[in-house]
C-alpha cells in the first residue's frame, strides 16, 4: 500500500471498490460506462480522492452484486448512514408527500447469461452480456419476491411451450378484420 491512505480522506473504499472490480476483471472503462460516470471519476474514487454519491455508490455496489454486509461496509467508510436515523420515523416518513418519475426506457435489452441469487428477501436476476474480452457485463438485474419468481417460472414456462407446439398464427396488418365466416 503507498502513501496515499493518509493523504487521502476515502483511502479505503477506493481500494476496496478498486478491488471489487479487479476481481471481476473489469477494466475502468467498462465499470465507469456500467454505471454511467466518467472514467476519470471513477478513477479519482478508487483512489480515495473523492467519496461517491449516494447514487454513484448504490450503481456500483449493485454492479458488483454485493452482498448486503459488503455494501453495508462500503456505505460506513463513505460516511453515510443507512439506518432509520438518518430517515427519521415512520410516522415522519408518512406524512411527508412524495413525487417519483420514472422515465420508461423501450429500448430491448438482450442478454445471453443470468445469475440468479436467493436471499431472505426474494430472488435477484442479473442478465448478463458478454464483452469485449469474454467477460460477462450486467445488462440489467431485476429482483422479485419468492411469490412473483414462482409466477414467472410459470408464465414463462407456458410462454415457451406455446412458441414450440402450437401453430404460426399469420398476423393481420394493423387496421385490418378478418373476414366472418
Amino acid at each position: 500500500m503507498d502513501g496515499r491512505k493518509s493523504q487521502y480522506p476515502f483511502a479505503l473504499l477506493g481500494q476496496r471498490l478498486k478491488q471489487f472490480r479487479e476481481t471481476r476483471r473489469e477494466s475502468l472503462a467498462e465499470v465507469s460506462g456500467a454505471v454511467e460516470i466518467d472514467t476519470d471519476l471513477l478513477e479519482r474514487i478508487e483512489s480515495g480522492e473523492v467519496c461517491p454519491s449516494e447514487e454513484i455508490l448504490n450503481l456500483l455496489i449493485s454492479h458488483f452484486s454485493l452482498q448486503d454486509h459488503e455494501a453495508g461496509q462500503l456505505w460506513e467508510w463513505a460516511g453515510i448512514s443507512r439506518g432509520m436515523d438518518s430517515l427519521g420515523s415512520l410516522q415522519e416518513l408518512g406524512s411527508k408527500a412524495t413525487l417519483v418519475l420514472v422515465a420508461i426506457d423501450s429500448r430491448v435489452q438482450y442478454s445471453d447469461s443470468v445469475s440468479v441469487k436467493i436471499d431472505p428477501n426474494g430472488v435477484v436476476l442479473n442478465f448478463m452480456q458478454t464483452g469485449l474480452q469474454g467477460q460477462h457485463v450486467p445488462a440489467a438485474r431485476i429482483g422479485m419476491s419468492y411469490e412473483h419468481a414462482q409466477r414467472f417460472m410459470e408464465v414463462m414456462q407456458s410462454v415457451m411451450l406455446r412458441y414450440k407446439y402450437l401453430p404460426k398464427r399469420k398476423l393481420l396488418p394493423p387496421g385490418e378484420v378478418p373476414p366472418s365466416k
